[in-house]
Formats: C-alpha cells, structure tokens, sequence
C-alpha cells in the first residue's frame, strides 16, 4: 500500500470527504421532502378552493385520483384516501401562523399520524417541533404521542421559573415531565427502588428515549464524597441541549417534602464539584410513584435550586385526576411558545 494511503493525514482527509458527502445527501433528502409536502399542501388547496368555487363534490376527488393514477402511474401517492388527506391537511394547518411555517420540516407520514391523533392545534405544533429537533422516527413519535408527552409537560411541577435562567427557561420546562412511564421495564406494582434503578439500567436506551431526547447517561449510583462521607446520586445524566448535568433520585413511593431538601443539597455540591465553567447550573429531577400536588408546591416554594417533580408509571395511560389539571384550548393558545 503506498505510504500515501498509511498517512494519517489522507484518512482525516477521507473523513472530511465523507462527512460532506453524508450531509449533501441529507439536505438533498430534506429539500425533496419539503417540495413533497409542498406538492401535496398545493393539492389540498386546489381541491378545497375548486370544491368550494364551483360546488363540487366527493366525486371529484375520486376521479381526480383515478387520472391521475393514469397519468403518472409510476408515482404514488396520488390515491382517493391521500387526495383526502392533502385536502383535510391544508384546510386544518393554513390558518395556524404557527403550524403553516412548520408543514414541511418532518415527512408526509409523520404529518398523518400527528394529525389523525392530535386534535388541538398546540399539540401538533408540539409534536410537529420536537420530531423535526430530536429527529424521532415513526414508531417513537407513535410512541410519544401515546404516552401524552404534550399533555405531561403542560402539567409539570418544577420552580424553574425562579430559578433557570431565562435563556434556556423554555426548554428546561420541556425537558422534564410531569409523568414518565416505563412500561418496557418487567416490573410489578410492588417493587424496590433499587429494582427500579437497575431495570432502568438495563435498557438505558429506552430509558434516555423516554426521558424525552438530548439526555446523556454519565452513571448510576454516581459518588460524591464530601468530608470523608460519601453520597450516591441514584442517576446522573447530561443534558445536550441545555447544556447542564441532571440529578435524578428515584422514589418508589409518594413525594416527601425531605425529598426536595436533600436533591438541593445534591444540586449544590454538582455545581461545587462537577459543573465546569461554561456549563449551566445543574437541575434536578425527583421522580416517585406518586405525588401530591399542593406538598410539592410548598415544599419547591422557598428552594433556590432548579428541582422537577414527577411521577412514573408503568402503565400507557395518564392517571385521570391529572386530567383536571390540564389548560384549556383557549389557555393554551394564550400561554404555551413552542421554539424551535
């Protein structure tokens, strides 16, 4: 082999290469999704502007996807049911300042299931910003949608409010929920917080999925020794995005006000000992079987640290008396921003 190739410059070389053949080939793919959508945004809109001018009906939706089967029989796409779709698609999204800008930042399928399972405009802004920023496939949007991670996060409990910086505000609230569920761990009702921790551990993936993206694992049972006495962090994760260490401790049963007082003591000695200089101030997240409501606002009130309390199931579904808990349409349209 010529020493051309040996050298370690010509491999970086090759890595450079390929990474911008790599990226070429993923903008090309955005920019043909996004004339897609377009496409199909532009057929909905002829379809429900002729409909309405010359009073047409079904039918011609049903002749119009049989011509056009016709014409570019090697392209699909152009069936009665998506003709539908592309017509329902437009009218539901033109309206919304918000959701217009979005339509063609994540696939045509991802819209499908995003509008067939979300009815509230909020919601598909949502979904629609955090599959395009986290990049979550088919199957994980599914998956999100399923466990109410819109419905968890307009229901959290933290005093982020009081205590994260205002940059970064926004997206700490989104990164903790108000409810996690596990239901890929093989547990019972009835088990140990150390079972828990070690179920979690086990799937670590699926767990960093459920945490809602951008989470990095650091370790379980982290070690913080202070004075000769040592203390363990059930888990301790990284936030990308955020760019802050996260403390989490598991609790097996409801939420106790010392809960709050020991994760600050926590959250203290990480900024002391583990945050670096360009890092954010360290957030912490106690997670318990059950909590209520009223305590845990009380006991986050006077806590000068950034501390989330949630819950966990190992259940699919959200617990009804959270339900009451959630805002309205009207509320939500007034007071939840969705960045980019």
């Amino acid at each position: 082999m010529s020493k051309l190739f040996e050298n370690s410059k010509y491999k970086d070389f090759l890595t450079d290469i390929k990474e911008r053949i790599y990226k070429a080939q993923y903008e090309a793919l955005k920019q043909v999704n996004r004339e897609l959508i377009e496409l199909y945004w532009d057929i909905g809109r002829m379809i429900a502007e002729r409909q309405k001018e010359y009073g047409w009906g079904k039918s011609v939706v049903e002749n119009l996807a049989r011509d056009l089967q016709k014409e570019f029989s090697g392209i699909k796409g152009f069936s009665v049911q998506n003709l539908w779709y592309m017509r329902q698609f437009y009218l539901e999204y033109y309206r919304d300042t918000n959701l217009q800008p979005l339509v063609g930042e994540i696939s045509w399928t991802k819209h499908l299931i995003i509008m067939s399972r979300c009815k509230e405009n909020q919601a598909r802004e949502f979904y629609i910003t955090m599959t395009k920023k986290f990049g979550w496939t088919k199957n994980v949007l599914i998956r999100q949608i399923e466990n109410q991670s819109f419905e968890k996060m307009l229901a959290n409990q933290t005093n982020f409010d009081k205590t994260v910086p205002a940059k970064i505000r926004h997206q700490a609230k989104l990164a903790v929920k108000d409810e996690y569920t596990f239901d890929f761990l093989e547990l019972g009702e009835e088990h140990l917080e150390r079972e828990l921790e070690r179920s979690l551990m086990n799937i670590v993936r699926k767990f960093l999925l459920e945490m809602g993206g951008c989470f990095c694992f650091i370790g379980n049972q982290y070690r913080i020794e202070i004075d000769g006495e040592e203390f363990f962090i059930d888990l301790l994760l990284y936030h990308r995005q955020l760019k802050c260490l996260v403390a989490i401790e598991l609790k097996i049963g409801n939420f106790k006000p010392e809960y709050a007082g020991k994760m600050q003591f926590y959250l203290s000695a990480i900024n002391d000992r583990l945050k670096m200089k360009d890092e954010n101030p360290s957030i912490g997240i106690i997670i318990c079987k059950g909590k209520n409501r009223t305590i845990v606002e009380y006991a986050l009130k006077d806590v000068n640290k950034p501390i989330g309390v949630s819950t966990y199931t190992i259940k699919k579904t959200l617990p009804k008396q959270l339900s009451k808990y959630l805002p309205s349409s009207k509320e939500l349209a007034e007071s939840v921003e969705i960045i980019e």
